[in-house]
């Protein structure tokens, strides 16, 4: 199948190699076998060319905060992906790096003798400098695929400020954007038979071959990681991942329009960690939730409302805002700008009012090491901070409660937001992630509007409390559970 040429990007200007061995896929966010866009342009690529393909996956060691529970994440997904190619006899070479820097000089080893290296589009955390850098150091075509969404990222002209503005945009120019969906099986037809992996690159980068999927405490400990995080009790894994979407369909989605902000009835998805892995595609989840769509279901007068654009049930409408509505509008905000980060890429209106209340007394005032540990007098937020510490995951509504308080109680809003980032991205396995940034940010006035009467502290961003969501929510079991 082509890829939309919206999806692709070439890096440099490095020619194609027509006489390579293979086509290079240097599989480093869309972590996945099936269902995706990077793959479809490497066969497409090896058919014009002949040649076969080569999937590397690399695990690095040196990236920030990887932990036992990242890396146990990530590793069933690659013992998944190992299962999965092989039974289409594509070559997989997955690798396990013992300490940071051990992998320098692999790609550039694989890629030396490839026609082409095809990589993927993640706009966040360490990704795009790292692919960036590569860019410039290959000798062969470096191209990139957009795989994150049902939008692609080039799609929007702008930086979208609210979630009405970009629905509105997305009820628009979704409907060009729907089909082609990524292929199921890319290599449906017949390839040329798998290359030989160099020998002095199996010798020097050893495969990770029977670490995969094990996770066990002897393979993790022996990794320069992070052993103070230890695994969270989900697998990972896109067959992991299928599982907990054929539940959710089964058993949630028609209550989660309804259900899904309470704790106690636990109607959220729990895909997020598949999706920020790139263990599961948004095609495939949406496919699966929007069973029965057609386009000409779909609602081109909605202007903007959240509801009734799809044509479906009121689960699947209010979880396709979730998933392509919120996720895409973060994706939309890191691959536009540089600074999405940074405390000054909030609104200015956020700014101005957090600014005039900079100087308003903080009491509680807790360090990061009290709130990390949960050690604070709020009992509710205690029990989201412990959900996070244990499972890797804050319920979905509890999370903006849990972000709100950290503003209240930080000696300012820079603190705050740094704190915000430093736990999520440590501890939650959908941390590092376009999607939790927003969330992030939304709790300090990004994609919000002022909000009244102006309180101390907080201003004019919009403000909740632990007394209100006992009284609007059902928490009395979550509460039994983490407090």
């Amino acid at each position: 199948m082509k890829v939309p040429d919206l999806r692709l990007r070439a890096l440099n200007a490095a020619p194609l190699r027509e006489d390579g061995a293979y086509v290079l896929y240097w599989m480093i966010a869309a972590r996945r076998a099936t269902h995706s866009f990077a793959l479809d342009r490497v066969a497409e690529l090896c058919r014009r060319l002949g040649r076969p393909p080569l999937v590397l996956e690399a695990l690095r060691a040196g990236y920030p905060h990887a932990s036992d529970r990242l890396h146990r994440f990530v590793l069933d997904g690659m013992a998944d992906n190992a299962r999965a190619f092989a039974r289409r006899e594509v070559l997989y070479y997955p690798y396990l790096e013992p300490r940071p820097g051990d992998g320098r000089g692999l790609l550039e080893a694989l890629a030396a003798r490839a026609c082409a290296v095809v990589t993927d589009d993640f706009p966040a955390f360490f990704l795009p400098r790292m692919v960036a850098a590569a860019a410039e150091r290959l000798p062969v075509r470096l191209e990139a695929v957009d795989g994150n969404g049902l939008l692609p990222m080039r799609a929007a002209p702008r930086v979208f400020h609210t979630a009405f503005s970009f629905r509105a945009f997305l009820q628009k120019e979704l409907p060009h954007h729907l089909a082609p969906r990524p292929s199921r099986d890319p290599w449906r037809r017949a390839l040329p038979p798998p290359p030989r992996l160099p020998r002095e690159v199996g010798r020097r980068w050893p495969s990770a071959g029977a670490a995969l999927g094990s996770g066990s405490a002897s393979v993790l400990s022996s990794l320069a990681i992070d052993h103070g995080v230890p695994p969270a009790p989900l697998r990972g894994g896109s067959l992991s991942g299928r599982r907990v979407l054929a539940r959710f369909v089964a058993e949630r989605l028609a209550r989660y329009g309804e259900d899904r902000n309470h704790p106690d009835l636990d109607a959220s998805s729990g895909l997020s960690p598949f999706l920020h892995f790139g263990q599961l595609s948004a095609h495939e989840v949406f496919a699966a939730v929007a069973e029965g769509f057609s386009e000409d279901r779909l609602d081109l007068r909605c202007g903007g409302r959240r509801r009734g654009y799809w044509g479906l049930a009121e689960g699947s409408e209010a979880f396709l805002d979730q998933l392509v509505t919120w996720r895409e509008l973060g994706f939309n905000a890191c691959s536009k700008r540089d600074d999405y980060l940074d405390y000054r890429s909030l609104p200015p209106w956020a700014r101005e009012t957090l600014a005039r209340h900079a100087g308003d007394e903080r009491a509680p005032l807790y360090p990061r090491s009290a709130l990390e540990a949960a050690a604070t007098h709020d009992r509710l937020w205690n029990a989201a901070q412990r959900q996070l510490l244990r499972e890797g995951r804050i319920h979905n509504y509890l999370r903006m409660l849990w972000g709100k308080k950290i503003l209240e109680w930080s000696a300012s809003p820079e603190e705050a937001l740094e704190t915000l980032i430093a736990l999520n991205d440590r501890y939650a396995l959908d941390g590092r992630d376009p999607n939790s940034y927003s969330g992030i940010f939304w709790c300090l006035g990004r994609y919000d509007r002022p909000f009244g009467p102006e309180r101390k502290v907080l201003g004019k961003v919009r403000f909740m409390s632990s007394a209100a969501t006992l009284r609007k929510v059902r928490v009395k079991r979550y509460l039994e559970r983490y407090a």
